[in-house]
């Protein structure tokens, strides 16, 4: 299992055009993903789930995975929402 912790800079957080593409990113990989948010576990494959768990500007979340692309998974997943701008 790997794991990181990161902080939603986003301005406008994780809304609709960006959650759908951290679900796309997310689908790529064989590694069971999570996105953790105060003990809430979100699914980040899924869309439904990204965008109900309210993942707000400020907001700090973890990265989880485990499978044989955990690392890769998770890293690319925090680059993704570190570089988001709008």
């Amino acid at each position: 299992m790997y794991a990181r912790e990161i902080t939603i800079t986003n301005p406008m957080g994780l809304h609709a055009r960006p959650a759908t593409l951290l679900v796309q990113k997310a689908g790529k990989y064989e590694s069971n993903l999570q996105l953790i948010k105060e003990n809430v576990i979100v699914n980040p494959k899924s869309i439904f789930t990204v965008l109900s768990a309210g993942l707000g500007a400020g907001t700090t979340i973890t990265i989880q995975a485990e499978g044989p692309d955990e690392k890769h998974a998770v890293d690319d997943l925090c680059e993704f929402i570190a570089s988001l701008k709008e």
